[in-house]
């Protein structure tokens, strides 16, 4: 049955779409969910992760029958791959995940009769091992990087570092690994640290603030 010249439903290709839909979505969750945001608790990635898997799924799912399929999964890569948001930019590892989810989603989709389903889910199943290996064995502590304007510009001397060390721990509540100093301003006494930190699961999330023209 046909409307509009187009078929009503191919319970084939449906039960195809529903099937790949429900594979990429469970390893998405997995990343993303349980990986991810068990770690960075940052909710306006995971919103940003999930809809962008789903998208890039079903974009590519629906036009797999479009002759230019390799070309088109790479014009995805760069096209998500320059994303910068206005308000800041994106760490390192945030694009890596946002690498992960696209290429992930652009698997599922693209998977073709000539790769069988136990290859599919090896291949989800090994990135999926891989990541939790990354993220809960080898790199149980992500070092993150805050900017602080700081007002005892005297304590930015190379000779007073231990006390000015000292000081920004106390008033920020986060053992400091490492304090580069960045834009100082002799007019208003105060300057721009950039300290470096291991993120801890009970810290408070402190606001991003990059500023490129420092």
């Amino acid at each position: 049955m046909e409307i509009f010249n187009m078929e009503l439903i191919d319970v084939e290709d449906f039960l195809k779409l529903v099937t790949r839909f429900a594979l990429n979505a469970f390893v998405l969750i997995i990343l993303v969910r349980v990986l991810y945001y068990s770690g960075s608790k940052r909710k306006d990635y995971l919103f940003t992760y999930i809809l962008i898997g789903f998208i890039v799924f079903l974009m590519c799912f629906l036009l797999e029958n479009v002759k230019l399929e390799l070309g088109f999964a790479l014009g995805l890569f760069a096209i998500f791959g320059i994303i910068r948001y206005r308000t800041r930019q994106i760490e390192i590892k945030e694009m890596t995940y946002l690498f992960l989810v696209i290429g992930v989603s652009v698997i599922n989709a693209l998977a073709n009769k000539k790769i069988s389903y136990a290859e599919l889910l090896f291949t989800n199943a090994s990135l999926i091992f891989v990541t939790y290996l990354l993220e809960k064995v080898f790199l149980l502590k992500h070092e993150s990087r805050k900017i602080i304007e700081y007002d005892k510009i005297d304590l930015i001397k190379p000779e007073n570092y231990p006390l000015l060390l000292s000081d920004v721990e106390a008033r920020t509540g986060l053992k400091v690994n490492r304090i580069d100093i960045g834009k100082i301003d002799f007019l208003r006494d105060s300057a721009k640290l950039h300290i470096h930190y291991f993120e801890t699961h009970n810290e408070v999330n402190f606001a991003d603030e990059y500023n490129t023209d420092e």
